[in-house]
C-alpha cells in the first residue's frame, strides 16, 4: 500500500504557479538505499529501451534507460509503496493516479552533455494537464549541475521536440510546432528556477515545464530515477510516428481518447486490489 505524505498549500501553489517544485526529505535513508540498488541493479542490465545520450568523445557518460518498473524491484517499491503518488495526487488534484513510465538518467563523473532544454509531454501520446513527474536523484546535486526550469512555461504552449545529440525533429513534422526559444544564451530574460539537492530530495514538475540541465562536473555521480504520474484527465492520443518512450501494441488495444486503462499504466493511488504491480 503507497505511504502518504502531507504537501503543503505552498507547495500545491507553487507546482501550480511554476510548474515544478522540490519536495524535501521525499524518502527515508533506506528507501533511499533501496533505489540507489535498483540504480545499480539497472546499470548492470539494461533493458531494451536503453540508450548513451553523450557523445563518444565526452570525457563522462550519459546513460538512459526507459520502463523497467516490471523488472526492477525496487523501482516497484519505490512506485507503489513510497509517498510519491500521494505527492504527486494532491501536486495534480487528481482523484486517481497512474504510472505513465519510469526513466533512469545517470551522468557519469565529467560528464560534458547537456540536457538541452525541452518540454517532455510533446515526446508523449498522451493529451491532458494533470501530471507530475518525479525527479528523484539517489546522489547530492549541486545547483550548477540540478535541474532547472523555466517558471510558469507548463502553461504552454507545446514547442518543437527534437533528439538531444542532433536537433532532429522526429516527432512532429518540422514547422508544426514552434520552436524552442534559445533559453541557455539569454537565461537573464526567463525566470529560471532550481535547487540543490541532498539525497531523499525529489522534484516533481509538469510535463509541459521546460527544463534542462547541466553536465556533472568534478569527480560526483548523478544517478536519477524519473518517474512519470498523470491524473483523471489525461487521456490517449496515438502518434503516427514512434513515441518515446514507445508503447508496442498500444494504438491497436487502446481507442484514441481513452483513459489510460491498460496494464502499461498501473492505478498507483489509491492502492490498487490484488496483484495491480505485474
Amino acid at each position: 500500500m503507497p505511504a502518504s505524505r502531507g504537501v503543503s498549500r505552498e507547495d500545491c501553489e507553487a507546482f501550480a504557479r511554476d510548474g515544478a517544485v522540490c519536495i524535501r526529505a521525499l524518502l527515508s535513508p533506506a528507501e533511499l538505499a533501496r533505489l540507489a540498488a535498483g540504480i545499480e541493479r539497472n546499470l548492470k542490465a539494461p533493458g531494451p529501451n536503453a540508450r548513451v545520450a553523450s557523445r563518444d568523445d565526452d570525457p563522462g557518460f550519459f546513460f538512459q534507460d526507459f520502463c523497467n518498473w516490471q523488472r526492477i524491484p525496487e523501482y516497484r517499491e519505490l512506485i507503489f509503496e513510497s509517498a510519491a503518488a500521494d505527492v504527486a495526487r494532491q501536486l495534480m488534484g487528481s482523484r486517481v493516479v497512474r504510472l505513465y513510465h519510469d526513466h533512469l538518467l545517470v551522468k557519469e563523473p565529467r560528464t560534458r552533455q547537456r540536457t538541452p532544454w525541452h518540454q517532455d509531454q510533446p515526446y508523449y501520446n498522451i493529451d491532458g494537464r494533470m501530471s507530475a513527474s518525479l525527479w528523484l536523484p539517489v546522489d547530492p546535486v549541486p545547483r550548477a549541475s540540478s535541474l532547472e526550469f523555466v517558471a510558469g512555461s507548463h502553461r504552454g504552449p507545446w514547442l518543437m521536440p527534437r533528439a538531444f545529440l542532433d536537433n532532429e525533429a522526429r516527432w512532429f513534422p518540422e514547422g508544426s510546432l514552434a520552436d524552442l526559444p534559445d533559453v541557455e544564451q539569454n537565461r537573464a530574460a526567463y525566470p529560471i528556477i532550481g535547487w540543490e539537492i541532498e539525497p531523499g530530495d525529489a522534484v516533481f514538475f509538469h510535463m509541459l515545464a521546460l527544463h534542462a540541465a547541466a553536465g556533472v562536473a568534478g569527480g560526483g555521480r548523478r544517478r536519477v530515477l524519473s518517474v512519470r504520474f498523470v491524473g483523471d484527465d489525461v487521456r490517449h492520443r496515438p502518434r503516427p510516428w514512434r513515441t518515446s518512450p514507445h508503447f508496442p501494441g498500444l494504438a491497436e488495444e487502446l481507442p484514441a481518447g481513452a483513459p489510460l486503462d491498460h496494464p502499461y499504466f498501473p492505478v498507483v493511488w489509491p492502492a490498487p486490489r490484488g496483484n495491480a504491480q505485474g
